[in-house]
């Protein structure tokens, strides 16, 4: 039995690393650090040094765990639901035999129930197991607690971790070693989207895939714009009545509206070295659009 963090409860899993995203030359200062510190990067509509937005999107995590999954409820009416299960669905774990998955951003545990649940209740599969990383540990909490009601608590099956996204310790998460990589609704918050995926490419095996699942582009201009008014109006005042909390909600919908565009992203994903499908939505594309691009499921497979 090993601790999450020295506050969080006890789990299953090998020990929990503090996250490793902290970089000497983001504490450091010298001339040679002076480019560096120089450099911006967007928190919502807001422009902030790059290294402080890892401690801005800590803070709105720390703000809304508890109260995360309502939130989603009430600003998707559940529909949030039905795009994870189709997320999933799409993913078919166990279809080929137990897989070794990572659920990234994943702290509140949702992708990586849906994962087991999938591979035990379609392929009989009891040994896919499921490495949920994430960097804030209210959010790992509320998984944890998630997963203490399920029959997977206390199974090799399923392990928490605290961690960055965008670097990964190699002697925790060694190169080649996952079938599946996961990362649902949490790649925007990242600091450096290319670093993450950089570490998606290094962790899988060949012939891995990864998965994203995350708000994008509405193409169509009648419902960007209902879209636009909705999420501006009624998501933060949401946030005001059911977690007290206008700002954080204010920055998760800003957010979504600085992510790149499917084609953007797309392109990233094979920067990386992926290889997708073609560059367009659809059957053989590189993403698949959902409810009109509100979110997008975005596939590659490491070669």
């Amino acid at each position: 039995m090993y601790r999450l963090t020295k506050s969080l409860p006890r789990a299953i899993g090998r020990p929990i690393t503090q996250a490793p995203g902290r970089r000497a030359s983001h504490s450091q200062s010298s001339p040679s650090n002076a480019q560096t510190n120089s450099r911006t990067t967007h928190f919502g509509f807001q422009t902030v040094p790059e290294e402080s937005k890892e401690s801005l999107v800590k803070n709105v995590f720390n703000s809304v765990a508890s109260s995360y999954d309502i939130m989603n409820d009430a600003m998707s009416l559940g529909i949030h639901r039905l795009w994870k299960d189709d997320y999933v669905s799409q993913l078919k774990p166990g279809s080929k035999g137990p897989m070794r998955c990572i659920d990234v951003a994943g702290g509140t545990g949702d992708i990586a129930l849906r994962i087991l649940d999938f591979s035990r209740e379609n392929y009989a599969d009891r040994e896919t197991s499921v490495d949920v990383v994430d960097i804030n540990g209210e959010m790992l909490r509320e998984g944890f607690k998630r997963f203490k009601k399920t029959m997977y608590h206390n199974t090799p099956q399923i392990a928490f971790h605290e961690g960055n996204a965008q670097e990964l310790p190699e002697t925790q998460f060694s190169s080649n070693t996952y079938d599946l990589y996961t990362i649902a609704f949490g790649i925007r918050n990242c600091t450096s989207i290319p670093d993450v995926l950089k570490e998606a490419y290094r962790v899988l095996k060949p012939g891995g895939t990864f998965a994203c699942l995350e708000f994008s582009k509405v193409n169509n201009p009648l419902l960007s714009a209902v879209y636009d008014q909705y999420s501006f109006s009624v998501i933060p005042l949401l946030g005001t009545i059911l977690a007290a909390d206008r700002a954080s909600y204010q920055y998760l919908v800003e957010s979504i509206r600085r992510f790149p565009s499917q084609p953007d992203f797309a392109k990233m994903i094979q920067d990386a070295g992926f290889v997708t499908g073609g560059m367009h939505e659809g059957k053989g594309g590189a993403w698949r659009d959902l409810w009109g691009g509100i979110a997008c499921i975005h596939t590659g497979v490491k070669v």
